[in-house]
């Protein structure tokens, strides 16, 4: 993507070879040596998967993504924070309005030495501008109290984040990989290296069409989605992004710009539902305390923004202890978009603003996606939760009719262990990182993948502790059930259980004749 000749032979977004970026640097007249030694120290261990789309290069749709993406590398283009912005404003005449159209901006050239930047920040189309306007507008409050205010330059930020936040495709022209010849790789780790390399082509063969084949993604994600590509294969299966490539930048503008307006037409209204917002208030702190990503003010007050909107846009259920847990896959996932760093250990507080309402407002729809599903688990009296703890008692007594026999000796109730395991989707018995894994098969499997495949998850999670189980008494069973021994479980683990899971619905699904005994 250094290609800035018209007379080279490979197109605008083809890969590029260590060899023709030493070109370019070479050949540069405008620009420092610095500045591409820098991206040559870089690039000398990465290689770049865009060289497998050869099928694509030649689409218009290709064309016009590659070009924006080539002109936000230019030197001209470095990414400025909003806030970056901001601050120069005192000093230059002319750069208060960063939020008016293209061609505003476009015929101020003359107003200041920080001119190339300003014209190619606002080459962002209009939906995007009109996002920036009405945040400015709204925020009449702070709503992001541990923000580094002013920050120039966030460490550990991806540089295209500007590019991510408009579209999440654009994500795939950021993946690059660690080159497997380096000294002390070995055979095996060079194999498995190649494999997931491999994986990865695939995945971005579906991803990068004009109308992505949901199909075909539900199949590759069912064993697993990797890191890089799973924000826009969560938001692609949930429904929340189109498949189709046209419609997705106006619709992520638009259902940013519904929560944002839901924001501040909540937290601006004096009539807030204290009931509601004590109990959220409290949960939040307590929510996956172990990980310092979620002690940061920053996600804290994100966190309580998406449960908050959520509980008064579904009056019918309102806000239930548990769907605190189901908020933070999404959010952890899609913040790791933009983020070069590991997700756990970083603070949300120095993203810039756009970043933050983006991450924000995705999770929200997607949190909504979810619970649209399973929406029963969290009205009055909770029935859905109620038949899928019956359905589990049922499944066990047909899959290990031992363990159902010794757990009813014991005046054990599916209820006393089972109830947390379905209203927090088996959240307090992994890790994050392993729910999110989980979830990866649970979306492949479409809509019944948080119900119907969930319960047979649960069930191979039980009866793989038969054996100890079944030398346990009343007390000792509860607490092991509550307690379970998975803290150091690892992805291999998790797909072991998915795979017993997916046995047991091969067996027993729809098998209604054999369902009690």
């Amino acid at each position: 993507m250094l290609n800035d000749s018209p007379s080279d032979s490979k197109p605008i977004g083809a890969g590029y070879s260590h060899a023709d970026i030493l070109a370019v640097a070479a050949s540069s007249k405008h620009t420092s040596s610095s500045y591409y030694q820098a991206k040559i120290d870089r690039l000398n261990t990465y290689t770049d998967l865009d060289s497998d789309w050869d099928d694509s290069i030649g689409s218009p749709e290709y064309a016009r993504t590659s070009q924006q993406i080539h002109d936000k590398l230019l030197p001209s283009a470095t990414p400025v924070l909003s806030s970056t912005i901001t601050s120069n404003n005192n000093n230059n005449n002319n750069n208060n309005n960063n939020n008016n159209n293209n061609d505003n901006h476009n015929n101020n050239n003359n107003n200041n030495n920080n001119n190339s930047h300003n014209n190619n920040n606002n080459k962002n189309n209009d939906d995007d501008n009109d996002n920036d306007n009405d945040n400015d507008n709204n925020n009449n409050t702070d709503l992001y109290p541990s923000r580094i205010k002013g920050a120039r330059s966030p460490v550990g930020v991806k540089p295209q984040y500007e590019l991510i936040v408009t579209d999440p495709a654009n994500l795939l022209h950021t993946i690059y990989h660690t080159t497997t010849s380096l000294p002390g790789v070995t055979a095996a780790e060079i194999e498995e290296a190649n494999a997931r390399i491999g994986r990865i082509n695939k995945f971005k063969r579906v991803l990068q069409a004009s109308n992505v084949d949901l199909t075909a993604l539900r199949n590759l994600a069912w064993s697993g989605v990797p890191d890089d590509l799973r924000p826009i294969a969560w938001q692609l299966m949930l429904g929340y992004l189109p498949s189709n490539a046209d419609r997705r930048v106006s619709t992520l503008a638009r259902k940013r710009k519904e929560y944002t307006d839901g924001v501040n037409l909540a937290f601006n209204n004096s009539n807030r539902d204290q009931t509601v917002w004590h109990q959220i208030s409290i949960d939040v702190p307590r929510t996956n305390p172990h990980l310092k990503l979620y002690s940061f003010e920053t996600t804290q007050r994100a966190l309580e923004r998406i449960l908050y909107v959520w509980a008064i846009r579904h009056p019918a259920s309102g806000y239930v202890q548990g769907i605190n847990d189901l908020v933070t896959p999404f959010f952890q996932v899609f913040l790791s978009s933009y983020i070069e760093v590991d997700v756990e250990q970083f603070d949300p507080g120095a993203l810039p603003i756009s970043v933050l309402d983006a991450v924000e407002a995705d999770t929200f729809w997607c949190l909504t996606k979810l619970l649209d599903g399973i929406q029963d688990n969290y009205v009055f009296a909770q029935p859905g939760i109620q038949r899928q703890v019956s359905a589990l008692k049922d499944l066990t007594q047909r899959i290990d009719a031992h363990l159902a026999r010794h757990l009813q000796q014991e005046n054990v109730e599916f209820i006393q262990f089972s109830f947390r395991w379905m209203n927090c989707l088996l959240m307090r018995e992994v890790s994050v990182k392993n729910t999110i894994r989980m979830w990866d098969t649970y979306m492949a499997e479409g809509n019944t993948g948080f119900s119907e495949f969930h319960l047979y998850v649960c069930a191979a999670l039980l009866v793989k502790w038969s054996a100890q189980i079944q030398t346990m008494d009343f007390q000792e069973i509860v607490m092991f059930l509550q307690s379970l021994p998975t803290h150091d479980w690892g992805e291999k683990d998790i797909e072991l259980l998915l795979s017993e899971a997916y046995m047991w619905q091969s067996l027993f699904k729809n098998a209604t004749a054999h369902l009690r005994s």
